[in-house]
């Protein structure tokens, strides 16, 4: 991690919002859970979101899975951004691969690869876009326990 996280005071109206960069070194899936669990802890305590315990771990989840494909697929440094918005927590991953991922199809004999899968059912929306040099994958895990549902998947090009 470049030490790039930061979250500073909101004007009325503005995101909070922090970022890092990985470079797929051991320890950073690990370091993006950590940035997830510090920044909801931030929104808690110095911003008053109402984040439920369900959103933290789910949060992390979805930052676990996404990183873990962005270092294990993707050549180079990857970026992790999170935002919270009114009642969602925006969870985006942007690495240099430009090959975009694709569920696999249900198959209880397969191990492994299943993160995407995983993603899909937890959050409240999943996208895909492809950009200039790799892609940018965007996740929203709303703040309340009672909110979720299983997004389709939005492959734009």
């Amino acid at each position: 991690m470049n030490g790039a996280a930061r979250m500073g005071d909101r004007p009325s109206g503005e995101r909070v919002r922090v970022s890092a960069q990985y470079e797929g070194i051991p320890g950073d899936i690990a370091r993006g859970r950590e940035l997830a669990r510090g920044f909801l802890a931030r929104a808690r305590t110095a911003h008053g979101a109402r984040v439920s315990d369900r959103a933290v771990d789910v949060v992390q989840l979805v930052v676990s899975e996404l990183l873990t494909n962005a270092c294990k697929y993707a050549p180079g440094p990857s970026t992790v951004a999170l935002e919270l918005a009114a009642d969602r927590v925006e969870v985006t991953v942007w690495d240099s691969e430009p090959v975009l991922p694709v569920p696999g199809a249900p198959d209880p004999d397969r191990v492994g690869r299943h993160g995407l899968e995983i993603v899909m059912a937890v959050c409240e929306s999943f996208e895909v876009h492809r950009e200039q040099v790799g892609k940018r994958m965007r996740a929203a895990v709303g703040l309340a326990e009672d909110l979720h549902r299983t997004p389709a998947l939005d492959h734009s090009a």
